[in-house]
């Protein structure tokens, strides 16, 4: 079986909110997932992720830091109708929202929604993308876990959330 190798990137988009965060999830086929595409010719992988995430969620933002990387295979048929397997390589970047509206996404995109973090982390259908999700949640939130994890802001300005 022939196999492509292909590269994308994207990421989460995320602002604070009533001492919360929210990041922006696309629905595709009735899944829950994080925004990427591929790049196009000449692009670097930030600017891909920062073209990607504008485009499938209509909102404008600025890097903070790249995640990391989710990689994984599936199989399609190739242009003659042959099986191929296609080896996926997806850049994750976290981006801070600047501006834009969810309903201005592309023709893509079924729906573009801002969750709570925490919520958007159950939502995501798939295990790799949790896990940038949770990742993104930790830089956001300073390392911390529980109660003063749901909180904006460095740790010695924390504000309980009432």
């Amino acid at each position: 079986m022939h196999t492509i190798r292909e590269v994308s990137a994207g990421g989460v988009m995320h602002r604070p909110q009533h001492g919360h965060f929210e990041v922006a999830l696309i629905r595709v086929r009735k899944r829950w997932r994080l925004p990427k595409g591929h790049l196009e010719k000449g692009e670097k992988l930030e600017e891909a992720a920062l073209r990607e995430v504008r485009e499938e969620t209509g909102l404008e933002g600025k890097l903070v830091k790249k995640l990391g990387e989710i990689r994984y295979w599936y199989r399609t048929k190739g242009k003659a109708g042959e099986p191929v397997r296609i080896d996926k390589k997806v850049h994750c970047y976290l981006f801070r929202y600047l501006k834009g509206e969810v309903h201005g996404h592309d023709y893509e995109v079924d729906e573009a929604r801002w969750f709570p973090i925490e919520r958007a982390i159950e939502e995501l259908a798939f295990a790799s993308e949790r896990k940038m999700m949770r990742k993104a949640f930790s830089i956001l939130t300073g390392g911390i876990s529980g109660e003063n994890a749901l909180t904006v802001g460095p740790p010695s300005r924390r504000k309980p959330v009432a």
